[in-house]
């Protein structure tokens, strides 16, 4: 059983998620407004977030940037537009997926499985990180597995927990090309419901922190059609 924090000023959809939840065996708090889903997410600690980008005071996009600041809890933004910009805004302030209104109670449940599974493993892996593997470098790039920090040459580069993730993940299978679903199931814990789009935007904020010109990268390439892969081989190519 999870403890997840609901935030939707949707009386009757609020009823329906958290019914549906319940049934899943989860412990579902609701809130209304972004000032007291705040409140409650640094009081109780909710193992994920659901929330809704349309509220009353603080919007969604701006309960999700503080969360942020504080937090690597799962979040699952609800978005009533299917706008890309809306999207990609939500995943760039630190969200883990989105789901646009209408949707279907399964997917909402199956995504939420998902984003619990990913928190467990991800945990269960780095607390039997063996210390002589703690480190990962690849070219330029440090990764500390155990703190969660990344530099690039001597500067520390601050990464939201996705993106960390994303890049652990390309590191462990550095200089091979890994497919868009492999990616999607070991990093956010599913397959079918996947949105490569989600996979793209957290590529591309990677590339703005990491590469030199993220208009025409060197480290994360995109294998078209397939996937991506983490590579240094053209940096050292060039240095010869």
């Amino acid at each position: 059983m999870a403890r997840i924090l609901l935030v939707e000023d949707d009386e009757t959809l609020q009823l329906t998620i958290r019914y549906n939840l319940e049934r899943a065996g989860h412990e579902v708090t609701c809130v209304s407004d972004g000032e007291t889903a705040l409140e409650h997410a640094h009081a109780s600690r909710p193992d994920l977030v659901i929330l809704d980008v349309m509220l009353p005071g603080l919007d969604g996009f701006e309960v999700c940037r503080r969360l942020r600041e504080r937090s690597t809890v799962p979040i699952l933004i609800l978005t009533a537009r299917d706008d890309e910009i809306d999207r990609v805004l939500g995943l760039e302030l630190g969200a883990d997926d989105y789901l646009t209104k209408p949707f279907s109670m399964r997917e909402l449940v199956a995504r939420v499985k998902a984003l619990l599974r990913r928190r467990e493993l991800l945990a269960r892996e780095l607390g039997s990180e063996p210390a002589a593997d703690q480190y990962l470098t690849v070219g330029p790039l440090r990764i500390d597995l155990a703190q969660r920090r990344v530099w690039r040459d001597e500067r520390e580069v601050p990464l939201k927990p996705r993106e960390f993730e994303l890049l652990a993940y390309l590191a462990r299978h550095r200089e091979r090309v890994c497919r868009s679903e492999e990616i999607l199931r070991a990093v956010w814990g599913y397959e079918t419901f996947g949105d490569h789009r989600t996979l793209a935007v957290h590529v591309h904020g990677l590339r703005e922190k990491l590469e030199d010109d993220p208009r025409h990268p060197r480290l994360i390439e995109t294998v078209r059609g397939i996937g991506y892969r983490l590579t240094a081989r053209h940096l050292q190519a060039t240095s010869r």
